[in-house]
């Protein structure tokens, strides 16, 4: 039987903090007329380890629209993979481009 002085220990209620996912950001590979389709592909199957059909698929619709998404990812993935690809590039003499922007 508790008396006045005992301490009664009540369950505590745990209260998470809400945690919000990070934004997404896209790489967009932005065309242009002088790197060989090829290097494209090579580059996007190197940086974004894409498959050879999937790569080749990225490239064309960058070809044919003007601008194409390789990939989605967190803010810095997408900017260090879209340095990696331009640098890479540019080593090449290739003025290839790849922008990145945030998900809507």
């Amino acid at each position: 039987m508790p008396t006045k002085d005992d301490t009664i220990l009540l369950p505590r209620t745990k209260t998470k903090p809400k945690l919000e996912r990070p934004k997404l950001y896209k790489v967009i590979r932005v065309n242009d007329d002088y790197t060989p389709r090829e290097f494209v592909v090579m580059v996007l199957k190197a940086v974004f380890r894409m498959p050879e059909e999937t790569s080749y698929r990225v490239m064309l619709t960058a070809h044919r629209m003007g601008t194409a998404v390789a990939v989605v990812c967190a803010r810095d993935i997408a900017e260090t993979k879209a340095k990696e690809a331009i640098d890479l590039a540019k080593e090449a003499g290739y003025p290839l481009m790849f922008t990145t922007e945030p998900e809507e």
